[in-house]
Order: structure tokens, then C-alpha cells, then sequence
């Protein structure tokens, strides 16, 4: 299909989220000292640390939870509810009003509400955009919109700047995490326009609700001046309505029908989240240890590395559909774990400054930044409809598990700034574990660009690929009334790797 407004509109209408949580995890991360001081909440430093703990833990378990909702819901449900519980969670932490255990408490209860909107974010809009966008653009897309994390990370940090440097400490805090809330709430209006995905309509038997999802599509692309083109009839296949699944059924499918694809997912994640964790939550420490960055200039620093996470997507986006997954992805990884080899023996032999070590690291990350963001596309371009939320959920919650580590090992290896040997371990392990990322792409990968998500990985519910069969169920589904009941369904046809009960076309 072209690419028309509806695909833009609902990029932005989507891809705010992750510009959010980059907004909210750079809000916590500045935050932090003035949450200590006695006139604001008079945390100590571990439980201020333990802020951003909770509101990580939180994102797991909400990508779980609702991960498993939006295969069960719908796509559209699920992004208006998780965004819903977000704004909600982070609005409520601006009205931390005392000190105290009970306050603690409900400091900590909110970041994890906000940080369950955002980790159902993560299955909800991968989904949706995965199954809407057309084949040939949708690598590009999807990592373009993970990568506008980084935008958050920006826009977070100058925010931050400016509001620090206008108002008092016990004004300042509040005021920063009540900016998420106030740029997002319009957000809600325009995702309320947008359909549920017609694949997900297909799988649940609602082909009325679905023919009318896609009419509002192709009407866009029309009103463009583009011409749809023609569809080859090869390529119909015939469902049957499926139950709904569970995470017993996604263990199913990995362990018996896709065990290469499981392990190639979970190694991607795992690579990129123990790598970023590790360098993002720590570059503070090591500029202000090794090269003398003053506290309140650190920041200045994160710009440019944001900067650089955020352009290797949008630069390096396109490639992916055009040369392919294994080569890109794998490319990313390798390249990047092999600089940071690099960079870690400069650092080791004491010839960088702050500045060089920075601009190391955004190049470095500007391949990375691209690799991890195809770590979500992965999960959820590989496996099948019926349990593609819940993929992806389980996939971003075993990365983040494992790069939870990340922060508190380098910052054991950073200590007091006076034992560069370590550290330079440290890296190595870092690159070592991006270079398996790539070799497990090498061997492991799929070549899904292009492709329609059917051919990458067959819905659990196919019946048959008979054209004639598919067309005149179609036509039958669609002039029956909701109150007439389904007529019995055909024999099955299907292979025992495509089980199935009943039949309904797409």
C-alpha cells in the first residue's frame, strides 16, 4: 500500500510515547539530588536511586500485563488505556506533598503506576504499528519511532535546564514531572481517531469492523493521489476466529514451532538493554570521575549523546528495508561493539578528553541506537498474530531484567574515578556482548523486509491458502447479520504446524 497521511498521522499520534519516556526517565534522573534536600522531600540518596528502580520494575510488569490485554482487547484499547495510566500515574507524583513513610510510599506507588502506561506502551503500539503500516516501509517506521526516545532525552534535558535555573527547588521537581502530563494529554484526543488494526479485527471474527478499517486507509490514500495497486490473489490465506491466547500458548509457539527465533530475540534484547543500561545510567560518573566535568555541566554532554542515538535511526532507518534485516541489524551490533573496543583501549591509555570520550560515544551509539530499536521490531515482525503482543512484552521484560545489572556493575567498576583498568574491563565485557547480539543476527536472523507479516511468521489460525474458498467466505461473512448465528465450519485442511477450528477468511 502507499504511503499516505494516515500513516504520518499516526506516527505522531503513537510515536509521542517513547518521546515520553525519554522525558520521564531524563526528569527522574535530574531530579534526583533536589528530591534530598530537606525543604523538598528529604530523601535519602538510596531511596531517591530507588525512584527510578520502581519505575523500571513498573514498565516490566506493565508490558506483561498488558501485553497480554492488547492480544486480547484490540491494539487500539490498549494504546488509549496505557497512555491513560501514564499520564495519570505521573501526574499524581507531582502531588508528593510531605515527607515520611507514607509519602514515600505513595511517591514510589505513582512512578510504578506511570512506569506500567508506559511498558504496556511498548506491546500496544509496536503491534499497531507493525500490522498498519505497508510492508516495504515498516522496518524504517518502527525504528523511527522507538528512536524518538532520544527526542525525550533532549527535550527532557534542556526542560529540565531551564526550569531548574527559574524556580525553587520545591517548585522545580513538581513542575518537571507534570511535563509528560501536559504535552501528552492532547495525545489522547487524536489516538481516539485512529482504527483498530484490521488484522486484529480478522483474527476475532469482526471482518465488517475490519473491511471498514481498511476503506478508511485506502480512502486516505486515494484522497493523496495515489492509486492502490492491484492485490495478487496468491497471496489470500483463510483463518479460522482464534481463542484467545495466553502466555502458555506464546511458550508454545516458542519452544516448539520458532525455538531459533525465541533465542535470537531474547539475545538482541538482552545485548542492547545490558549495553545501554550500562552507559546511559553511568556516563555522568565517569565524566565527572575520570575528567573533572563539574556536576552541573554533565548534562550539557547527554545533549550530544542524545543527539546521536536519536539520528542513527532516522539515517540508518531506510536500510533496513532496503538492504535487509540480517545485514543492517547485525551490522549495528558488530560495528558498534567493535568501536567500543576501540574506544575502551583510548580510554584505558588516558588520551581522551571529556570531549573526545563523548563524541566516541556518539558514534558509537549512532549505530546502537539503530540495532536496538531493531531488537523491538524483531520481537514482534517474527512471531505470529495471535500472540504478537505478548512477544514483544515478554521480550522487552527478559532485556530489562538482564540489563537491570548493567548500571550497578559499572558503577562498582567506575568507584572513586581512580582505576581506569577496571573500567576498561568493564567495556570490554560491554563490546563483547554487542558483538554476540550481531553473530546471533548472522546465523539466526530472518529476512522479514518487505515481506507481509503472514509470509514472516503464519498466523496459528490459518485454515487453508485456497483463493476461491477465501473469496467466497469472504463474501459470506460480510452479508451475514451480527445476530445470525455462524454457520459450522469447513473440515480443516492445515498442516500440524498450522492448527485450527473453523474457518474465516482473510
Amino acid at each position: 500500500m502507499p504511503w499516505s497521511g494516515f500513516h504520518t498521522k499516526m506516527i505522531a499520534a503513537l510515536g509521542c510515547a517513547w518521546i515520553l519516556d525519554g522525558l520521564e526517565i531524563t526528569v527522574a534522573s535530574s531530579v534526583t539530588s533536589i528530591l534530598t534536600k530537606e525543604d523538598t522531600l528529604g530523601l535519602s540518596s538510596s531511596e531517591a536511586g530507588l525512584i527510578a528502580t520502581v519505575y523500571l520494575v513498573g514498565q516490566v510488569l506493565g508490558a506483561l500485563f498488558f501485553g497480554r490485554m492488547a492480544d486480547r482487547f484490540g491494539r487500539r484499547k490498549l494504546f488509549l488505556l496505557t497512555f491513560g495510566v501514564y499520564l495519570f500515574g505521573s501526574g499524581l507524583t507531582a502531588l508528593t506533598y510531605g515527607q515520611g513513610p507514607g509519602w514515600d510510599a505513595y511517591l514510589y506507588l505513582t512512578r510504578f503506576v506511570a512506569g506500567t502506561g508506559i511498558g504496556g506502551e511498548y506491546a500496544a503500539i509496536n503491534s499497531a504499528i507493525q500490522e498498519m503500516m505497508p510492508a516495504r516501509f515498516r522496518g524504517r517506521v518502527d525504528l523511527l519511532v522507538n528512536g524518538t526516545y532520544w527526542a525525550g532525552a533532549i527535550v527532557g534535558t534542556v526542560a529540565e535546564l531551564l526550569i531548574l535555573g527559574h524556580f525553587e527547588d520545591g517548585t522545580a521537581w513538581r513542575v518537571g514531572f507534570l511535563l509528560g502530563p501536559v504535552l501528552g494529554f492532547s495525545v489522547l484526543f487524536v489516538r481516539r481517531h485512529l482504527p483498530e488494526s484490521p488484522r486484529w479485527l480478522i483474527m476475532n471474527g469482526r471482518e465488517r469492523e475490519a473491511e471498514e478499517a481498511i476503506g478508511r486507509i485506502e480512502e486516505a490514500v486515494r484522497r493523496h493521489g495515489k492509486k492502490l495497486p492491484e492485490v495478487d490473489e496468491k497471496a489470500a490465506i483463510e483463518i479460522s476466529e482464534s481463542a484467545h491466547s495466553t502466555y502458555l500458548t506464546l511458550l508454545r509457539v516458542l519452544f516448539k514451532q520458532y525455538p531459533q527465533r525465541a533465542v535470537l530475540a531474547s539475545t538482541l534484547m538482552i545485548t542492547q538493554s545490558f549495553l545501554y543500561n550500562a552507559i546511559f545510567f553511568t556516563y555522568t560518573l565517569v565524566l565527572t570521575k575520570f575528567y573533572g566535568v563539574p556536576d552541573d555541566q554533565a548534562p550539557m554532554y547527554l545533549l550530544a549523546f542524545a543527539a546521536g542515538n536519536l539520528l542513527g535511526p532516522i539515517v540508518l532507518g531506510p536500510l533496513f528495508d532496503i538492504l535487509g534485516r540480517r545485514w543492517m541489524i547485525a551490522g549495528t551490533y558488530l560495528f558498534s561493539g567493535c568501536a567500543l573496543v576501540v574506544t575502551a583501549t583510548l580510554f584505558e591509555a588516558d588520551v581522551l578528553t571529556a570531549f573526545t570520550q563523548t563524541t566516541a560515544w556518539c558514534v558509537i551509539f549512532f549505530f546502537a541506537s539503530a540495532g536496538a530499536s531493531s531488537g523491538y521490531l524483531t520481537a514482534g515482525e517474527i512471531f505470529p498474530l495471535e500472540v504478537r503482543g505478548k512477544a514483544i512484552a515478554l521480550f522487552f521484560a527478559i532485556g530489562q531484567a538482564a540489563g537491570a545489572s548493567g548500571p550497578y556493575f559499572y558503577a562498582w567498576l567506575i568507584g572513586d574515578g581512580s582505576d581506569r583498568g577496571r573500567l576498561f574491563i568493564g567495556f570490554l565485557i560491554g563490546a563483547a556482548i554487542m558483538i554476540l547480539g550481531g553473530l546471533a543476527e548472522v546465523f539466526l536472523g530472518v529476512d522479514a523486509e518487505r515481506k507481509p507479516l503472514e509470509a514472516v511468521a503464519k498466523p496459528l489460525s490459518v485454515v487453508r491458502t485456497s483463493v476461491s474458498a477465501a473469496k467466497r467466505g469472504t463474501a459470506r461473512r460480510l452479508k451475514k447479520t451480527d445476530e445470525e448465528p455462524p454457520p459450522p465450519p469447513p473440515a480443516p485442511e492445515a498442516s500440524d504446524e498450522d492448527p485450527s477450528s473453523g474457518a474465516s477468511p482473510v
